[in-house]
């Protein structure tokens, strides 16, 4: 096995060494890097670090950033991890750093247990971690994602896949499949994987990490997809089986919905849907090898993985997870059919919630478990108007079908109006589109979106006084 790594060690490592002339520069920024120990089940021996900003945000995201082959919880967050840091600084959002100890610093992506859920490899340990983190500070469910490079981008594709009831998205810089990489004697390298030999179709992609969890019929991460198409370490041919299997995963034809070229040598295509957070988007990159990622595109994957909201102001209480913005005025004349209070999905039983409690223009709206906090509380005004936090309205964010329903400063537009419908639908008044719950989800963080009134239960609201 460790003829077979020289390569992708060799690759890591022009990354080590710059990161290690940083920690010899930066010793405070080090510093706040701390070491994690006692974290829980953790039965291939990893290392915990965490990052936890001085300014946390009232309900952070969580991101995991796994390292490459060969590399360091310290090098991937001073070195080609370390804009994930700084916007870390910006947004308040926490950072779990797994760190491999194994002789090669690789992630086990390989084995029978590293591709079980809870199966006792490193991906287990991982979720330790994610846990451990989870049960000390006050993290966004529905923002827990993971991000990594080559051995780090493997282990992205495999905690996606094995764990998607707990991550919504991840972005893998230069790896393979979930599953690619298996092997049944104990090595940790599968070549026929790493030269770009192993072709599926996309259901066999995704019927693979399927089987990671069984049973498992929920919804499945968005993933974002990075390759250089002249890798010779992970062969460039993975980065179309990639996208196979998340496509398939997601319910996706594999034709893209767009394509465009954000910089001359990139060529991007987003599946599912056209806008910056995609269900599936993939970056090739002409020319360019084992060596992601370059300068400035970590500020894409900080974008699709949603981890550049706007930080909520401190919650009232370390435990409400609620945003501190007055209630909607119970007093507030509403229209035919509305009222003020909760609205709750007739599929689902769960209610139209601001992700993340944000109060910032343009965060989505979506499906979760009624907790009565303000972010569920929305009040109908005699103009037609939803109300939130009491100067925020429901507002759409165009007329046509997948149409994003978001919150935002209340101005009248029309695109902020709507009919609440005795059949128990909500219209907007500018589209004539129904409130839809995206994919007819019914599950915590399925986003609401406009879709053509077609009658179905996942169209339909109760509103409670």
């Amino acid at each position: 096995m460790k003829r077979r790594l020289r390569a992708i060690l060799a690759a890591a490592a022009l990354p080590v060494v710059i990161a290690s002339m940083l920690l010899a520069a930066q010793p405070a920024t080090a510093a706040s890097l701390t070491r994690i120990t006692g974290f829980g089940n953790n039965p291939t021996n990893l290392n915990m670090y965490l990052y936890v900003p001085d300014r946390v945000a009232a309900r952070p995201a969580l991101l995991v950033l796994v390292h490459y082959c060969g590399g360091s919880a310290g090098a991937i967050f001073n070195g080609n991890g370390h804009d994930y840091v700084t916007a870390a600084d910006r947004y308040g959002y926490i950072i779990v750093v797994p760190e491999a100890t194994r002789s090669e610093k690789c992630f086990d992506v390989s084995t029978p247990a590293a591709l079980r859920r809870d199966g006792g490899g490193d991906s287990t340990a991982i979720m330790s971690m994610v846990t451990y983190t989870r049960q000390r500070y006050n993290v966004d469910p529905a923002r827990i994602v993971v991000s990594g490079f080559s051995s780090g981008a493997m282990m992205t594709n495999v905690l996606a896949a094995q764990y998607p009831d707990v991550f919504s998205a991840g972005s893998a810089f230069s790896g393979v499949p979930a599953g690619c990489f298996a092997t049944t004697n104990g090595s940790l390298w599968n070549s026929q994987c790493s030269g770009g030999n192993l072709i599926k179709t996309a259901q066999q992609w995704g019927d693979q990490a399927r089987a990671m969890y069984p049973g498992y019929t929920g919804r499945y991460p968005r993933m974002q997809l990075w390759h250089g198409t002249t890798d010779t370490t992970l062969a460039y041919p993975n980065f179309g089986e990639e996208i196979k299997q998340w496509t398939n995963l997601n319910g996706l034809s594999q034709t893209p919905a767009y394509t465009d070229q954000p910089q001359s040598s990139w060529t991007r295509t987003r599946y599912g849907n056209t806008g910056t957070q995609a269900t599936v988007e993939g970056i090739s990159i002409s020319g360019i090898g084992h060596q992601l990622p370059m300068n400035g595109q970590l500020a894409y994957a900080i974008s699709f993985l949603g981890l550049d909201g706007t930080t909520p102001s401190p919650s009232p209480s370390p435990s409400s997870g609620g945003n501190p913005s007055p209630s909607p005025s119970p007093s507030a004349s509403p229209t035919t059919g509305g009222g003020s209070g909760p609205i709750k999905g007739v599929a689902s039983g769960r209610c139209v919630d601001v992700t993340g409690a944000s109060t910032a223009d343009g965060t989505q709206v979506q499906l979760w478990d009624c907790n009565g906090q303000t972010n569920q509380t929305w009040a109908s005004t005699s103009s037609g108007e939803i109300r939130v936090y009491g100067n925020k309205c429901l507002d759409a964010a165009g007329t046509g079908n997948g149409t994003k329903v978001q919150i935002y400063g209340c101005w009248g537009g029309d695109n902020q109006k709507w009919r609440v419908n005795s059949d128990g639908s909500i219209q907007g008044v500018q589209s004539g589109l129904c409130l839809d719950a995206t994919g007819a989800g019914t599950g915590n963080g399925t986003k609401l979106q406009l879709y053509s009134c077609h009658g179905g239960t996942n169209q339909k609201w109760t509103w409670t006084r």
